[in-house]
């Protein structure tokens, strides 16, 4: 397995362009299955679970042309679901990304049937796709779980009134889609507020959809017989954004960071500012700049606009080396601290208490060998990698594959010290 290798200490300057959005390509990418005619992608990034998901689709009979590679690197993508052939999401492919339910939505939408193994992806707690199988119960479906499979039928869904339990982005996504096919008209209440949702749910209108309320807790959606084609952008990825932030934050300098927006970021900027990082915001992105050692900030994180999080690994490495103690409380995810142990082999010192951490900074960390453990856990320990004295090395970066593009390549081009150690089975 491939592993990173970073020398620590020094300082970056220049800039970095930010890819298209994982978070938003993903469910973008199963809305293709919602109509017959083209769907034309631009701005989607060459990720692991990009692969998987592209992968997942072209098995179940859409047909996905790569267009034209753009300058920065992102893939201009063209789908057709105009003959599909096996309507079901195997475990072979599930089991490796849990996205990989947004296809259950669409299908059931579009064709009256799915069959969708129940998801995988990082172990970082549990997360239940119960939600998503009571709004589509409630929209007419027949669902059984049956060997590991979900198994939904419904001759057309019918709009009704969803209120979830809890907030869920993939559970708002998938409901939004199944319901833009159906009869009637649908309301999700407690719906999630995140980017990545009005980013859909701007594809799904140019597609031909009727849906008001996107980036709100009540989305109404007024089904359609059918959708078209349409052209869209994938939205930039903000926690790839927020993750630079962190690195700037963390090991000093002066960055642009482009296509990263403000708007979407939600209360990352705030505590990076409470930790005295410098941000300049403007049409081209975000300028961070950090002469000093950041102070220490405390944060909980939750459902957009709160703190995402996605991002609290990397805030984490940056409370690491912070002047005090900072308190983080996770509220999202109950096994989203596996990074604690790999940071404090760096020498970061950090206690949990159930599910707070309690980070006092200490002046400098110093290299060692670590484990990622989860995609954003990697992006933390690359975060202290580039801060600590001395090399790090970082096993398992498959992880990390999965949501960053090149990272190691745009790391560098801002004068991080990083190689990518490529190992092949024996």
């Amino acid at each position: 397995m491939d592993r990173f290798r970073i020398t620590g200490g020094a300082a970056l300057s220049g800039e970095v362009t930010v890819s298209g959005a994982k978070n938003a390509a993903l469910p973008i990418l199963c809305a293709s299955l919602l109509s017959a005619e083209p769907l034309v992608l631009s701005n989607v990034p060459r990720l692991r679970d990009v692969g998987t998901m592209k992968k997942l689709l072209a098995q179940m009979g859409t047909r996905i042309e790569t267009m034209q590679m753009q300058p920065d690197g992102q893939e201009q993508l063209r789908l057709v679901s105009d003959a599909m052939t096996h309507l079901q999401a195997p475990y072979e492919l599930v089991k490796t990304m849990r996205a990989s339910v947004l296809v259950l939505g669409p299908m059931l939408a579009r064709f009256g049937e799915a069959l969708v193994s129940l998801p995988g992806g990082c172990a970082i707690g549990q997360r239940p796709v119960d939600q998503h199988i009571k709004g589509l119960a409630a929209m007419g479906a027949e669902i059984q779980i049956e060997h590991g499979y979900i198994k939904a039928q419904a001759k057309r869904l019918r709009g009704a009134r969803i209120v979830t339990d809890m907030v869920t982005v993939t559970g708002t996504e998938n409901l939004m889609m199944a319901a833009v096919l159906a009869e009637g008209t649908t309301v999700i209440d407690n719906a999630a507020r995140e980017p990545e949702v009005v980013d859909l749910a701007d594809c799904l209108i140019k597609m031909g959809a009727r849906i008001e309320g996107a980036g709100t807790d009540r989305i109404v959606i007024h089904g359609v017989d059918r959708l078209g084609g349409a052209q869209h952008q994938v939205m930039a990825d903000r926690i790839e954004a927020g993750t630079f932030l962190c690195a700037v934050a963390a090991t000093g300098g002066d960055v642009m960071v482009r296509h990263a927006s403000a708007q979407t970021m939600g209360a990352t900027l705030e505590k990076l500012r409470e930790a005295g990082v410098l941000l300049s915001e403007s049409n081209e992105g975000i300028r961070v700049t950090a002469h000093s050692r950041p102070k220490a900030f405390n944060f909980r994180t939750a459902p957009f606009p709160g703190l995402a999080t996605d991002m609290q690994a990397q805030l984490m490495a940056v409370a690491a080396i912070a002047q005090g103690t900072s308190i983080i409380a996770e509220t999202i995810f109950e096994n989203r601290f596996m990074h604690v142990q790999e940071l404090r082999r760096l020498g970061a010192q950090i206690e949990v208490d159930g599910h707070t951490a309690i980070v006092q900074g200490v002046p400098a960390l110093s290299g060692a060998r670590v484990m990622a453990t989860d995609l954003r856990a990697s992006a933390g320990l690359v975060i202290a990698g580039l801060v600590a004295s001395g090399e790090t090395e970082i096993d398992r970066i498959y992880h990390l594959d999965r949501g960053y593009d090149r990272m190691e390549e745009k790391l560098r081009a801002i004068g991080a010290q990083v190689t990518r150690i490529e190992e092949t089975a024996t």
